[in-house]
């Protein structure tokens, strides 16, 4: 700021001088994640992968009416068997969108605009666990829906056999499963192999590990530290003990945290193209 005197012109220093010119406001990790979950669904794939989902739900609840016997027409069946084909879809969507990047080549893009490619596997994380939240909430309603209507088709009363309790088991479930997803697309980055991983975890080790089980006595104990598919399962029946928190962690450790971070250390070494 400049004063004029009698003697002539003096400098007086601004107390508030203007801020210097700054680089770019850091892009919140919420933005990220939104712009991440739009992407996942703005294919056609995504769409129709996300539209599966409600329409599984349905399905699954009318082969149950249909096909079981009357004594299962339970709250609990109709919300495990609906959570089934979701544990399948939602971590198929979850690995595709992070090949997408690659197979797709739109990270060329996507790391042009956040050159940070932690923070962009950040939001993808964010954004597709989040997807777990409405997911319970479909298979908990869709599930009344059929518990209801499958009693007043059998003439008996409905059973409700799941509290508020069983929410979070659920959620948890889902999840994981979509955690599993994100870790194959993440380790592989390319969406047949990643799709093609993960459906050996979910349809070829556990049988493996089964059959081992059963064959071979020492496992038989083994068997929950080390078999995520197994906990995921027990998950659904809740009421879980400390020992089967520990199971859990053991195996996510195994099955879901070496793999992700073998991944993540992969991509942000890897060339993007």
């Amino acid at each position: 700021m400049t004063t004029q005197t009698m003697e002539g012109t003096s400098f007086v220093a601004d107390p508030d001088p203007p801020s210097r010119a700054r680089g770019h406001a850091r892009i919140p990790l919420r933005r990220i994640a939104v712009v991440e979950l739009r992407k996942s669904f703005d294919t056609r794939a995504g769409r129709w992968l996300l539209a599966s989902v409600g329409i599984l739900s349905f399905l699954t609840t009318a082969a149950v009416i249909a096909f079981s016997p009357d004594d299962d027409f339970t709250f609990s069946t109709f919300t495990t068997t609906i959570a089934f084909p979701m544990s399948v879809v939602l971590p198929i969507i979850a690995a595709l969108a992070v090949t997408a990047e690659w197979t797709q080549r739109s990270g060329l893009t996507t790391f042009t605009i956040v050159p940070h490619r932690g923070r962009i596997m950040q939001g993808k994380a964010v954004a597709l666990v989040a997807v777990s939240v409405p997911a319970t909430a479909l298979a908990f309603a869709v599930g009344a829906c059929g518990n209801v209507v499958a009693s007043w088709i059998s003439g008996q009363d409905a059973v409700w056999d799941q509290s508020v309790s069983a929410v979070p088991y659920l959620l948890l479930s889902l999840a994981l499963s979509l955690a599993v997803g994100l870790a194959c697309g993440t380790l592989i980055r390319s969406s047949a192999g990643a799709v093609v991983g993960f459906f050996v975890f979910s349809f070829v080790f556990p049988p493996l590990l089964g059959l081992l089980a059963v064959t071979q006595g020492w496992f038989r104990d083994v068997q929950p530290w080390v078999d995520l598919d197994f906990q995921l399962a027990a998950l659904l029946q809740g009421s879980f003990g400390s020992e089967q928190w520990s199971q859990l962690a053991t195996s996510t450790g195994l099955w879901l945290v070496l793999p992700l971070t073998v991944g993540l250390v992969t991509l942000l070494r890897s060339e993007v193209k």
